[in-house]
């Protein structure tokens, strides 16, 4: 048994009909999971279904000598998420861990964004995300065992035209920030990954080739997926991270605060602000939160001496 095996687990990986999901899919199952290989099958924009990619790649993993069922439903509903947690359950008999990959993108922009690009975002990545973590929930807490690894992206940084990608997808931190704490008594860790790779929905073809073109990085779905087996794995160390990969380099994103400014001597005016400006913006010093409890003691330490 490999030390990093998953021999005896069951995972749900969605979105795991082409590029980052079907990556993870396929490494988990070399490492003895049972997988189930969620797609709806639809666009890079979320229109129409297909069953043929989720099948495709069970196929692949059944041939390679692994253990795989294929799954459709759609994430975005609360019917959905639990149908998807219901297919672990009653074709592996339990669900250890949940990788929430699946994702759409329709780039725009303001002025020009319409509501419906944000809520149909927010639809896929958050409420994806939530519906199907809420339904692995109770078997995580009975059995005492859970591993989520939820998708964020380097999109949340900004890009002009990308605004609901990066909404929904900075939306998934402070979801798993918050689920981090309901699952320590429970030995359920939730971290994010922010990978980098050249899918479709990356501007990469449907399917990614075996080499890139001359100058141009290799950025292939299979760089990313030992991070998500990593933070899938029983041994993962952390909860509530954030880990960025993509060609062969791995590191961590953190939220973090400046020591900053504290006024003391009544109240404080715009002129105090303006005139602290550097010491509120100076990183040297900067401190990682662990959480809001964390946060709210070191920034008020000066009122409590």
């Amino acid at each position: 048994m490999s030390e990093f095996g998953f021999e005896g687990r069951v995972a749900v990986v969605t979105g795991a009909g082409r590029g980052l999901g079907r990556a993870y899919a396929r490494l988990l199952a070399e490492r003895g999971a049972k997988v189930v290989v969620n797609d709806l099958g639809g666009s890079m924009e979320g229109e129409g279904s297909d069953a043929g990619p989720a099948q495709k790649v069970v196929d692949g993993i059944v041939a390679a000598g692994g253990e795989a069922v294929a799954d459709t439903h759609d994430v975005s509903t609360t019917a959905g998420g639990e149908a998807i947690i219901g297919t672990a359950i009653e074709n592996f008999g339990r669900i250890d861990v949940l990788v929430n990959n699946a994702g759409i993108i329709r780039y725009a922009g303001l002025p020009e964004i319409e509501l419906d690009n944000l809520e149909r975002h927010l639809a896929v990545h958050l409420l994806g995300s939530f519906n199907t973590m809420r339904a692995a929930w109770p078997h995580f807490v009975e059995q005492g065992y859970g591993r989520v690894v939820l998708t964020t992206s380097s999109g949340m940084f900004g890009m002009d035209n990308n605004l609901s990608y990066a909404a929904a997808k900075a939306g998934t931190v402070g979801m798993a920030r918050s689920a981090k704490l309901a699952g320590e008594p429970h030995n359920i860790k939730v971290n994010l990954i922010a990978p980098a790779a050249m899918t479709r929905m990356g501007g990469g073809p449907d399917e990614e080739p075996a080499v890139t073109a001359e100058g141009m990085p290799y950025m292939p779905s299979s760089a990313v997926a030992p991070m998500v087996a990593y933070l899938a794995h029983e041994s993962v160390p952390v909860s509530g991270e954030i880990y960025t990969a993509g060609a062969g380099r791995f590191a961590r994103v953190f939220l973090a605060s400046t020591e900053g400014y504290a006024h003391e001597g009544g109240d404080a005016s715009v002129e105090d602000v303006a005139k602290n400006w550097d010491a509120i913006n100076d990183e040297k010093g900067y401190y990682v939160p662990a959480d809001l409890m964390a946060w709210s003691g070191s920034f008020l330490k000066h009122q409590f001496g």
